[in-house]
């Protein structure tokens, strides 16, 4: 898969995609990440990419000629049907459900904001999707993107070692995860639970759940309220 990500500051995310897992993976050729600024596709001497915003008020837009110029530059090398995402404060909440669909993609270009935004006419023309974190404003949107990418990149086939991994995580099936230990069996008087030391798999299985239950209804009521209106239907 690929990630063409238009950014000003573009070693943000060339640092991300060098290291851990999704270091691992562009090194295999399972994914590729390239950077666009759209400082490389200004139109004046000055080489701005910002501007007072009409009708006043504080702060700078970034404006559209270089932003469109990077997002040009950068289909000329993506996969066909490559979407445009903007990362947004005022856009759908990213979720599990969305970074698999991101996954099954061939490649997708990001569009990560600066300062009070970009030129609506940009998101009007050429955005396919906006995609928020939550209900918070960051400085730019290259944060968003990392964490897109990172949640993203790990859902695709070959990535991770063992694929049921991501199966029993949080949010892959409408709950949090189940607790995990390992060794030593008892730390400081706090023993593991003995189920996980009978190898009985079928009892493990069902342990697990349960408590993945549990932690859902008492730690995200929200999240056990849509479950349970998912188990009605």
């Amino acid at each position: 898969m690929r990630f063409d990500v238009i950014t000003l500051f573009p070693e943000m995310i060339r640092a991300q995609s060098a290291h851990g897992i999704q270091g691992r993976a562009v090194e295999r050729g399972l994914v590729e990440v390239m950077t666009w600024n759209p400082r490389d596709y200004t139109q004046d001497r000055h080489g701005s990419v910002d501007d007072r915003p009409y009708g006043g008020g504080p702060g700078m837009v970034m404006k559209y000629e270089p932003l469109t110029g990077a997002l040009a530059a950068a289909r000329v090398r993506a996969p066909a049907g490559s979407p445009v995402v903007y990362l947004s404060p005022q856009g759908r909440v990213f979720d599990q459900a969305t970074a698999r669909r991101f996954a099954g993609l061939q490649g997708m270009a990001l569009l990560a904001g600066r300062y009070e935004g970009v030129d609506e006419r940009l998101i009007e023309s050429q955005v396919d999707e906006e995609v928020s974190l939550g209900d918070f404003v960051m400085t730019g949107g290259e944060l968003a993107a990392q964490a897109l990418i990172d949640a993203t990149v790990r859902l695709i086939p070959g990535v991770l070692g063992n694929a049921a991994s991501t199966e029993e995580e949080s949010f892959s099936q409408g709950l949090l995860e189940h607790p995990q230990y390992t060794r030593p069996s008892n730390w400081q008087g706090r023993a593991i639970p003995d189920v996980l030391m009978s190898g009985h798999h079928g009892e493990i299985a069902k342990w697990r759940r349960a408590m993945s239950e549990k932690l859902t209804q008492k730690r995200r009521p929200d999240l056990w309220t849509a479950y349970q209106a998912g188990r009605k239907s």
